[in-house]
């Protein structure tokens, strides 16, 4: 089974083909180490940065933007998703602060990306 990419870690956005024998993942179309890692790493266990708003109360704006600390497993997005889509915060919030902990158990945190009064 062969799978096709195209690689976001530079700005060559090499096509990828990955494919995996006996076990063993192999990439071709990599101009650099990292298209490989990249390819390997989005065939086995693909991950996503978050980013999305939630509702804040008593502040200038109804919604606060948040974004994860780190890549989660794309299979947990959708999760995520759900869980600040029912979340609601209340103003002062500071860029920076944490929204949730650990959501869905990814080890990321979910942090404001902006300040609201």
């Amino acid at each position: 089974m062969k799978t096709e990419y195209i690689c976001i870690v530079c700005p060559s956005s090499c096509r990828l083909t990955v494919s995996e024998e006996n076990g063993e993942v192999r990439v071709k179309g990599n101009e650099c180490r990292r298209g490989e890692e990249h390819g390997i790493e989005e065939y086995k266990e693909p991950k996503r940065m978050l980013t999305t708003t939630v509702v804040i109360r008593e502040a200038a704006l109804p919604r606060l933007p948040v974004i994860s600390s780190m890549e989660i497993p794309k299979m947990k997005l959708a999760e995520a998703l759900s869980l600040l889509y029912k979340m609601e915060v209340s103003a002062p919030v500071r860029c920076g602060d944490i929204i949730v902990k650990n959501i869905c158990e990814t080890g990321a945190d979910v942090i404001a990306s902006r300040s609201l009064n």
